[in-house]
């Protein structure tokens, strides 16, 4: 029988044991997480106070900004305590509730991503009908479910991590707790945990990513019917930044969770999961906002007004 030990705390092994390149990346992602806050609270308030952007694909887009802002509150404070430090421990309750969180916002954004696709399908292929069928109480129920539906999954999915067993190393090969690496260093309810996680990851990812697939399907077949030139890309036009937020966050899960845990993909999974814990939360505000005529028409409006006052 295996010698199980009560574990107090982790060891996060992180990104890099070189001092030089601990300091280099401190100083980036420091820079990351910063303009990470400020370009998604920036989005969040502009959405609020902006009358033009108070149409369903803005409201949508202020839960996004804001699951992307607690995301990377989730991983990111905790990488940078680390990184200037010898001791880079995080304890056992701080390491489940750090899953918890995880899981539960990749759930929740996927499901926002996939209500955001489905808001732009309906914009595009029942124009008439749109002010009607997406009203604020049917938004308010649709982005309800992501979170109800992402935090309960995670429920379960933690309690199976609880389950897990360990029999003296608690070195995690990674920069925050993430399931792979705690499944490759625990001795005991590795089974049920690895396949629920492949599983529970393939279904929500799947049906997800099916309606996103099936929106976009429906938005192209209509928008090729359409006679105008000018109707035909505006229409791409509204749909291309949520594909490309759509393809960087899909993809790298589907890197990530739909593939059993082994040393190697545990290594590939470190750099993988810097890009979709700290860059994509950064570049979401961007994606949105640079090729959006509305964001910046309200940016230019805020800022004339903060020059009047003066």
């Amino acid at each position: 029988m295996p010698n199980f030990t009560n574990v107090t705390e982790f060891i996060l092994l992180g990104l890099t044991s070189h001092q030089e390149l601990r300091v280099l990346f401190f100083v980036v992602f420091l820079v990351v997480y910063m303009i990470t806050l400020i370009g998604n609270i920036g989005m969040i308030i502009l959405i609020s106070i902006s009358p033009q952007l108070q149409s369903p694909m803005y409201f949508f887009l202020s839960h996004l900004s804001f699951v992307d802002v607690w995301f990377s509150s989730n991983i990111t404070p905790k990488m940078l305590e680390n990184l200037p430090s010898e001791t880079k421990t995080i304890s056992y309750v701080g390491c489940l509730v750090q899953c918890y969180f995880f899981i539960a916002l990749v759930h929740v954004e996927v499901y926002i991503l996939a209500v955001m696709v489905f808001d732009c399908y309906m914009a595009i292929c029942n124009p008439l009908h749109y002010g009607s069928k997406m009203s604020r109480t049917v938004c308010v129920r649709l982005i309800s479910v992501p979170y109800i539906h992402g935090f309960s999954v995670s429920l379960i999915c933690t309690l199976w991590t609880y389950g897990l067993y360990f029999c003296g190393n608690f070195k995690i090969n990674h920069f925050y707790c993430a399931d792979a690496p705690l499944i490759k260093i625990a001795c005991g309810g590795v089974h049920i945990k690895e396949y629920t996680m492949i599983v529970i990851a393939g279904i929500n990812f799947t049906y997800s990513l099916s309606v996103v697939l099936i929106s976009y399907t429906l938005i192209v077949v209509a928008v090729l019917c359409m006679h105008s030139a000018d109707d035909r890309r505006k229409a791409f036009s509204t749909c291309g930044s949520h594909l490309t937020a759509v393809t960087m966050f899909y993809g790298t899960l589907i890197f990530m969770y739909l593939r059993r845990p082994t040393e190697e993909s545990v290594e590939q999974g470190n750099m993988v999961a810097v890009f979709y814990t700290t860059v994509i939360p950064m570049l979401n505000p961007m994606i949105y906002s640079l090729r959006n005529k509305d964001v910046k028409e309200a940016v230019n409006k805020v800022i004339i007004k903060a020059n009047l006052r003066q």
